[in-house]
C-alpha cells in the first residue's frame, strides 16, 4: 500500500507509556467513555485510528503510530476488548475542533514511508545476538518472563519492537525508540537505554 492510501485526519488514542510500531500488535482495553466512543466510531469507517504518547495536560508527543483494529469483542460490562496492528508512523501537524468526546488530528506519514516497506530480506539479513542477551538479562530482572522460543517466527526487528513495547522504559525512553528512523538507529538507541538501565539498577542495589 502507498500513504496516500491512508488518511490524513485521524482519532487519536494518547496513553502514557505505551507504544507501538508497524507490523506489531497492542491489546487494548477499552473503558472510558471517549474512547468507546472512538471504537465505536472507528468499528463503522475503516477501522482505523492512531496512538500516541501523552506529555502532560493536553499535550502529547507529534510521533505516533497508526493502527487498525483486527479485533473486538465486548464484553457484559459493556467494555471493548480490541486488537490493534500496527501500520506505519505518522507525525502531528495540528488538532481538529470536531463534536466529539475523543480527539482528532491531521497527519503526515512522508517521514516513515519505509514503514511500508514489507520486504522479508530487509528484516531477516539484521541481527544481534549481544542485545538479545541484555534484553533477556533486563526482562529477568523486571521479572518480566517471555519464552523466545515462541517469537521464533518473527523476525527480528518484530522482536526488538516487541522488548520496546513490553520493557517498564521512561515515557521518553519509550518515545526515542519510536522516533528511531530505522532499526540500525533503533538498535542503537535500545543499547544505550538498556546499558544505563542495567547500570542504574546495580548501581541502586549497590547503595543498598
Amino acid at each position: 500500500m502507498k500513504i496516500n492510501n491512508f488518511p490524513e485526519q485521524i482519532p487519536i488514542f494518547p496513553l502514557s507509556n505505551a507504544i507501538f510500531f508497524p507490523r506489531t500488535t497492542l491489546p487494548l482495553n477499552i473503558f472510558e467513555d471517549r474512547y468507546i466512543q472512538l471504537v465505536n466510531d472507528c468499528m463503522k469507517g475503516d477501522r482505523l485510528f492512531g496512538m500516541v504518547q501523552p506529555k502532560f495536560k493536553t499535550d502529547v508527543y507529534k510521533i505516533g503510530c497508526l493502527g487498525k483494529i483486527i479485533n473486538f469483542e465486548e464484553t457484559a460490562d459493556r467494555r471493548f476488548i480490541i486488537l490493534l496492528s500496527g501500520i506505519l508512523r505518522f507525525e502531528i501537524k495540528n488538532e481538529l475542533k470536531i463534536d466529539k468526546l475523543y480527539r482528532k488530528f491531521t497527519v503526515d506519514y512522508s517521514n516513515f514511508s519505509d514503514d511500508l516497506n514489507l520486504d522479508s530480506n530487509k528484516y531477516q539479513k539484521i541481527t544481534d545476538e549481544q542485545l538479545m542477551k541484555k534484553i533477556k538479562i533486563y526482562l529477568h530482572k523486571k521479572n518480566i518472563f517471555i519464552q523466545f522460543s515462541e517469537l521464533k517466527n518473527l523476525d527480528f526487528e518484530q522482536i526488538v519492537n516487541t522488548a520496546c513495547m513490553i520493557s517498564p522504559f521512561s515515557k521518553e525512553e519509550k518515545q526515542k525508540l519510536l522516533e528511531a528512523q530505522n532499526i540500525k538507529q533503533k538498535i542503537k538507541i535500545l543499547d544505550e537505554v538498556l546499558n544505563f538501565n542495567l547500570l542504574d539498577d546495580f548501581e541502586n542495589k549497590t547503595v543498598q
